[in-house]
């Protein structure tokens, strides 16, 4: 075998896929006994006909992650729906703060609308370079120096303390809701340059649902592995280092416990310091009906960012770091059948996705917390919930070995890891391991379901490895 990745989430299938392209004999293994990491979707073990998205539910990246746009889902027959509301942002005594998929609606219900059109118009006319900028690899000269200058000022802007440019507390509450996905105090750079990402994909490609859950991206993925000669196994956890060369999309600390003493001294003892960021507590919910939001904007809103006001959010993200439980969390959600109607069982019972920003490896169980946020905007929620499915912080790791202490970011949403990896390299999908790379989101460009992380690695094994120069197309 010539590659071996540990590890079947969307960033170990795109380095495979990648590999198994270039001609290479290509294995995954998985430790878990199903397939699709931070990406997999399960029915309810009590309701099979609704189903949970067990990690990531809504996919800002599936049409313009450079690897997802050119591997062209909906070509595999993904479908990907696009809502109108890409996201909404609930808040205490006012109206509700709207992102749609259309800029011009987006500023004319905001209370200054000029400033958000504003601040978002440059990016959305010049999104394949923010985006090449935001998503890229960081080491490559930009594309656009136009767009390169425009991206860092409005960084500068919204993640430093002189984060007033937007206007109206609506709009602010806004773009801190799509800020907190990257789940870091605010404002701070990599905050800013998340939520800048992802508006501005709100406003070009939206934020598209999959039908039938996350894990049909995970099925492309894994159907085209196998076109490809490509190889996967789950139930197979790897404790000893693989022969060949080896991809890990696990967090860096797995490393230690497969390489042991065989580890570099140094190497080693950076692992050892190594520090995970702020979990998350998991909330699924079994619904009767739809949640009945007061403000009926709200009910045609796949995503639902559930943190109150800029600085309720920003408060509440100081607290977990700082270890403590904030008596209202940030809370994200998501109500995907309303673009996926299949997910609503024959008796109308449908899934709420959610997850509450906890302190790491918090043992809190945040479903009473959570639920309490939705009676604040929606009265009677209590009385439609027909089952809860709860994970806490610490119980995550369960079901995934990559979430330490429920950290969804694998210890990557610093500014220092999403430039240099986990340790300082010049090349942060290398390790000093013979033959052993890196390409979670501990190593840029980050979190989220992209596949940047592992198209990055498995462009450096195939130039340093197999000496293949060029990466393979990925179209159908």
């Amino acid at each position: 075998m010539d590659v071996t990745v540990v590890g079947s989430g969307p960033n170990g299938l795109a380095a495979a896929v990648v590999c198994a392209r270039a001609g290479l004999s290509v294995q995954v293994l998985e430790a878990q006994p199903t397939l699709g990491g931070g990406a997999r979707t399960l029915a309810d073990p009590e309701f099979p006909g609704v189903s949970h998205d067990i990690c990531s539910a809504v996919h800002p990246l599936a049409l313009a992650s450079p690897f997802l746009a050119e591997f062209d889902l909906p070509a595999r027959g993904v479908s990907l729906r696009v809502p109108e509301v890409s996201y909404a942002n609930p808040l205490p005594g006012a109206r509700a703060a709207i992102g749609y998929h259309d800029l011009d609606r987006t500023a004319a219900e905001l209370e200054h609308g000029k400033s958000w059109r504003r601040f978002f118009g440059p990016m959305v006319e010049r999104d394949d370079a923010v985006l090449d900028l935001l998503l890229g690899d960081k080491r490559s000269v930009p594309s656009n120096p136009i767009a390169a200058v425009q991206v860092a000022s409005r960084l500068l802007e919204q993640g430093t303390p002189a984060w007033g440019a937007l206007k109206g507390d609506d709009a602010r509450a806004l773009f801190s809701g799509v800020a907190a996905h990257v789940i870091s105090q605010m404002p701070s750079l990599v905050s800013a340059g998340g939520g800048l990402m992802l508006a501005t994909l709100a406003h070009t490609v939206g934020w598209p649902i999959p039908v039938g859950g996350s894990q049909a991206i995970v099925d492309a993925l894994i159907s085209d592995l196998r076109a490809h000669g490509g190889v996967i196994t789950a139930g197979q956890e790897v404790t000893e280092p693989p022969e060949g060369v080896a991809l890990f999309d696990t967090a860096p600390t797995a490393l230690a416990r497969i390489y042991g003493d065989k580890l570099p001294r140094r190497y080693a003892k950076a692992l050892q310091r190594y520090r995970f960021g702020p979990g998350v507590a998991k909330v699924d919910f079994v619904l009767s009906e739809d949640v009945p939001f007061t403000d009926e904007r709200l009910r045609q809103a796949p995503t639902l960012h559930m943190g109150g006001t800029r600085e309720q959010m920003a408060h509440a993200e100081r607290e977990i770091a700082s270890g403590r439980h904030p008596e209202w969390p940030m809370v994200l959600a998501a109500q995907p059948h309303l673009e996926d109607p299949g997910r609503i069982d024959p008796q109308g019972r449908r899934p709420l996705w959610s997850y509450a920003h906890v302190p790491n490896g918090s043992t809190v169980d945040q479903a009473e917390r959570v639920t309490d946020i939705f009676e604040r905007f929606a009265p009677g929620f209590r009385d439609i919930v027909v089952a809860v499915r709860t994970v806490s912080a610490a119980r995550l790791a369960d079901h995934n070995a990559n979430l330490v202490g429920g950290d969804i970011g694998v210890g990557g949403n610093t500014l220092i890891h999403a430039l240099t990896g986990p340790t300082p390299r010049l090349n942060p999908w290398t390790t000093p391991i013979p033959k052993a790379y890196l390409c979670s989101s501990a190593t840029p460009p980050g979190g989220g379901v992209h596949g940047m992380a592992g198209y990055f690695a498995a462009r450096t094994v195939l130039r340093r490895e197999f000496g293949i120069k060029t990466v393979p197309a990925l179209s159908p």
